[in-house]
């Protein structure tokens, strides 16, 4: 079996007027299937430029990237945009839910735009994801009807709904209360027990300690990977 995401010696390096910031520097990073990993690291530690590529938003300069065995930093955007669309499923921080759009059409929207050609009954599997997540009984609210975890439920559901290889979560209770926050990352760990891989990304301590693996990013390199069971044995 592939792993998930396998990165050898990945550079990122951007053109700010006359000089250059290297944002990553020969990052080494291997993931297999059934992970549950969060990446963490300050603002301008390079952990944003990371996920923008792990998503396949972005390309590195240098390196090589390959997810679920393919490798995708070769590929042009129309490419890039099907391994999206097929392969990993996002979870933002703002939820990004369309406002005038029930919570199942919202759910329906990844299938609508998959080019590759497979026929499926979109509302029957959009359906299927807001129960697995709680929410089968709000398949016809709109976001302004639900609260602020239930949104990012639908949001989870949306990302879950094309069984990607990989959930990609960007700071996915940065909008939430505490409660709320517990509830979420609880989801997460009940979804990853179901053998799906998700990589998070937080900058917040007790948010990170709700996956099994901390990868640190700090200024453009890993500095630290290690099992979560061993930061709180400590």
């Amino acid at each position: 079996m592939n792993n998930v995401i396998q990165v050898e010696q990945l550079v990122k390096t951007y053109a700010s007027g006359t000089n250059e910031v290297h944002a990553l520097r020969g990052i080494d990073l291997t993931i297999e299937p059934g992970e549950f990993v969060a990446i963490m690291g300050t603002s301008g530690s390079g952990k944003s430029t990371l996920m923008n590529i792990l998503g396949c938003l972005d390309t590195p300069t240098g390196g090589a990237y390959l997810l679920d065995g393919v490798r995708v930093d070769v590929l042009d955007k129309n490419a890039l945009a099907d391994i999206r669309n097929q392969k990993i499923g996002f979870v933002f921080q703002g939820f990004n839910l369309l406002p005038r759009t029930s919570a199942i059409e919202n759910v329906e929207l990844p299938m609508l735009y998959d080019r590759s050609g497979r026929k499926r009954d979109t509302r029957k599997l959009a359906a299927a994801a807001l129960e697995r997540v709680g929410l089968g009984q709000r398949l016809d609210h709109q976001p302004s009807e639900l609260s602020g975890g239930q949104q990012q439920r639908v949001a989870i559901a949306r990302a879950l709904v094309t069984e990607p290889s990989l959930i990609l979560a960007d700071e996915p209770t940065g909008n939430l209360d505490t409660q709320t926050s517990i509830e979420v990352m609880a989801l997460f760990q009940e979804l990853n027990e179901q053998g799906i891989t998700i990589v998070l990304v937080t900058h917040e301590p007790d948010i990170a300690v709700y996956a099994k693996r901390i990868v640190e990013v700090r200024d453009g390199q890993i500095r630290r990977d290690e099992p979560v069971l061993h930061r709180e044995v400590a």
